[in-house]
Formats: C-alpha cells, sequence, structure tokens
C-alpha cells in the first residue's frame, strides 16, 4: 500500500514533557569487540534511572599478554564515539585483565585523550577501592585466563599493598569461552580458591557471569566475595554521587570507597 502524493504530511501537535535520558546520571562503557557479556552484566546491575552507553575497543584473541596490551592504543578512538556532542558523566574500561598489563593511570590518561576531563575508572580500579571498602587486605583470586594473565592480575593487586593467598584460573584464552562459564561453575570456584586467611575473594573479569552469584558466594563463605563489573558499578554509581540503595549483589553495595593509599 502506497501513500498518494495527494496526502500532506501533517505535525502531531501533541503537547508532551519530554522525558529525561538517564536522569541520575549517563555512564559510557568501553568494551572489547570480542566482549560477549559485560553490557548485559552492567545493565542489570545498574538503577533504572542511570543509563549505560556502549562503544567497542580493537582487540584480538586469544587473550595473552601481548594482545592485551596492544588493544590499548585504541582507547582514545573509542573514547570520541561515546555519545559525541552530548558526553556522559563517567567512563568505564571494561577490562580487568588490559587494565594489569597497561595500568590504570595510563588507561585513564588515553581515555582522557578522546574525551578530555571526563571521571574514568576500570576493573582493577574499582575492584582495589571495593576491597579496601570492605576491609580485605589478604585476597583469593580466581580468573577464567591463562596463568600467565591470572598472574597479572594478582601483581596488580600486589603492586597495591595486597596479599594473595591462593590464585586459580580456568585457563581460558577466548571471550567467548569465558562467558559460556556456568555462574554455577563461577560460584563453586570461588569457594574453592578461598583459604581460611583471605579476607575476601575476588573474581576477577567482565567476560564471565560472576556478578549474579557474588551474593550467594558470600552467604557460603561467610566474607565478600567482589567481582569485575559488580565494583565498576559500585564504584561508577558513587562517582556520579548515586545515593540509592542497589541489592541483590553483595554487601559491598553497603559501603562507600575509602581514601586511596
Amino acid at each position: 500500500m502506497s501513500v498518494s502524493p495527494a496526502v500532506t504530511p501533517e505535525p502531531v501537535d501533541l503537547p508532551y514533557f519530554p522525558d529525561p535520558v538517564g536522569p541520575a546520571g549517563k555512564i559510557g562503557l568501553i568494551t572489547l569487540a570480542t566482549d560477549f557479556n559485560s553490557e548485559d552484566d552492567l545493565r542489570g546491575i545498574l538503577p533504572a534511572d542511570v543509563r549505560l552507553f556502549t562503544t567497542r575497543i580493537e582487540n584480538a584473541n586469544p587473550i595473552t599478554v601481548e594482545n592485551l596490551r596492544a588493544m590499548a592504543a585504541d582507547l582514545p578512538r573509542a573514547a570520541k564515539t561515546l555519545m559525541p556532542g552530548f558526553g556522559v558523566d563517567v567512563v568505564i574500561f571494561g577490562c580487568t585483565s588490559g587494565t594489569a598489563v597497561t595500568g590504570s593511570d595510563k588507561i585513564a590518561d588515553l581515555i582522557n585523550q578522546g574525551m578530555p576531563g571526563v571521571r574514568v575508572t576500570n576493573p582493577l580500579l574499582a575492584s582495589e577501592l571495593a576491597l579496601r571498602a570492605v576491609g580485605a587486605r589478604k585476597i583469593a583470586i580466581v580468573t577464567p585466563y591463562l596463568a600467565e594473565v591470572t598472574r597479572s592480575v594478582a601483581d596488580g593487586f600486589i603492586a597495591k599493598g595486597f596479599d594473595a593467598t591462593r590464585l586459580m584460573g580456568f585457563g581460558l584464552d577466548s571471550d567467548l569461552d569465558m562467558t559460556a562459564l556456568p555462574p554455577s561453575a563461577l560460584l563453586e570456584a570461588a569457594l574453592k580458591v578461598d583459604t581460611p586467611d583471605a579476607d575476601a575473594v575476588f573474581i576477577s573479569c567482565t567476560a564471565i557471569r560472576s556478578a549474579e552469584i557474588a551474593a550467594e558466594a558470600e552467604k557460603k563463605l561467610g566474607k565478600p566475595v567482589i567481582t569485575s563489573n559488580q565494583a565498576l558499578i559500585w564504584h561508577a554509581l558513587h562517582l556520579l554521587g548515586y545515593d540509592k540503595p542497589v541489592k541483590g549483589f553483595g554487601t559491598l553495595f553497603d559501603h562507600a570507597p575509602q581514601p586511596k593509599e
């Protein structure tokens, strides 16, 4: 069915008040081109009045230290594509291992090259602040990564003054395989990696579905459980000044960040 040329378009001419987009804040996510999980995970944690906008950075599988380090050069370009002309309030870099091999400060500098002045967080920074907020010094770490990548993440925490009591990894080098890890397996891994002297368990990687098992793992372990995506949202919300409660993702959301040491 076609519209006759004789029919003239008319204005709708109805009164309305525009709905604000992200009235409590706008968060930009720079995730990996091969990430299958973080957008869904982060939106599942975010309150409804905060919006997430996503762009992707070039990267390559397998997930090795060399490939992780190489992708940082694309961060300024990716940052420029986050809502150009409108901007966001906070930018998340969604890769724990990528931050560990490049460095938290360098990640922020690269993102600010593309979006000057924006506040930036990343999984290593957010998790460091989260662990301090829950009073953890000794941590057991479980990851989906190869051993060398797991080691780089642990070294990042050790450099910040934490002690690693045990390290375990699934030995995976593909984002698809990481996202395919069942949450039940991640829960069992969190229980397995724990040591009696650990103050908390940290589950690394934005590509895995660990945020949804954080609260259950805490109940079983009797200690805090911090995951990459859970910590990212917690920190981003604090950067926004968001003060409404977030429930269902562990006791971290009952804490405020402590000053960096």
